[in-house]
């Protein structure tokens, strides 16, 4: 081989030598790259200990996951998120949180409801849905050995709204269509990356939940012509809920920025409410719902604390 081959060589271990350094560079930051619903749902799921409905609809139901054991057990109710729509997974999502706290202790209550898209979903469906659900608790809680003085609501994304929602169910005024005389009282609410703030998502969020239509048509905005869509279904509408709160970030997360957890947290304490603000580094979105993932070890104490 010449001179120039020579070269050749010399250049092409270069570029190898530089594709090397380059790839463990790269490593660690493609290792904290946030997961996405698809890597979570990949995952062997485990199975709930039964499924109880709460209404007709083939998605009135929930999941019930048992500790088992002896004595009364704390409740966690689960509300997936998935941006409200009947396109996306559902209540698989909470699938592996939910086996992590029931090995912990408590009894977990994972509901899937009717969503924008399907039928019955959007305004009033999607509401009346997640209310029923953690109603029906109090019809199941004998056979379950439930607790139901040490409830929690835990949502994540648009249940995390969801969540706060359910929570603050008493404030809305008789004659709403929202409006259920005595909703079952509960502790304390998680919010894990919520959207919790309807109006200002609504106005500023990214379009990975679909964009303003989605928004519009969870709160009917077409069928309730003037009023005020937001009033009885927005957790900052409808603050102070009067429950502890804790309202959980991951910094990394593309789709509800910590932008909006820090907002909502803002005027829910300016109304009163007692509000813990949790953001999480290195965390994505799925994180928070990821048993496997340092975020997670951050949060169930937040859940556990609550429940006490």
């Amino acid at each position: 081989m010449g001179f120039g081959g020579g070269m050749r060589t010399r250049r092409i271990g270069a570029r190898a030598l530089l594709a090397t350094a380059l790839a463990a560079f790269c490593a660690p930051l493609a290792r904290a790259d946030p997961i996405s619903f698809v890597d979570l749902l990949s995952r062997p799921r485990p199975a709930p200990t039964r499924r109880i409905a709460y209404g007709p609809s083939p998605l009135q139901f929930g999941q019930m996951w048992s500790p088992g054991g002896q004595g009364l057990h704390p409740v966690v109710v689960m509300i997936h998120g998935g941006c409200w729509l009947d396109s996306l997974p559902g209540v698989e999502l909470m699938a592996y949180v939910s086996e992590d706290l029931s090995r912990r202790g408590f009894a977990v209550w994972n509901i899937e409801y009717r969503r924008v898209g399907g039928a019955g979903g959007g305004y009033p469906g999607t509401f009346e849905d997640v209310g029923r659900g953690i109603d029906r608790l109090r019809t199941i809680a004998q056979a379950e050995h439930l607790d139901l003085r040490r409830v929690v609501l835990v949502g994540h994304s648009a249940g995390g709204q969801l969540a706060l929602w359910a929570a603050a169910r008493r404030r809305l005024p008789r004659g709403d269509r929202l409006y259920r005389p005595d909703p079952l009282p509960v502790a304390g609410v998680v919010s894990l990356a919520g959207i919790d703030d309807l109006a200002a998502y609504r106005a500023d969020g990214p379009p990975a939940c679909g964009g303003p239509d989605t928004i519009d048509q969870l709160v009917g905005l077409q069928a309730r012509g003037g009023r005020d869509v937001y009033a009885d279904t927005s957790p900052a509408a409808l603050v102070p809920i009067g429950v502890r709160q804790a309202v959980v970030s991951g910094a990394l997360d593309p789709i509800v920025p910590e932008r909006f957890g820090h907002g909502y947290a803002a005027r829910a304490r300016a109304a009163g409410d007692a509000v813990q603000v949790l953001d999480v580094a290195g965390a994505g979105h799925f994180e928070l719902i990821d048993p496997a993932s340092a975020a997670w070890r951050q949060i169930e104490p937040v859940i556990a604390a609550m429940l006490r």
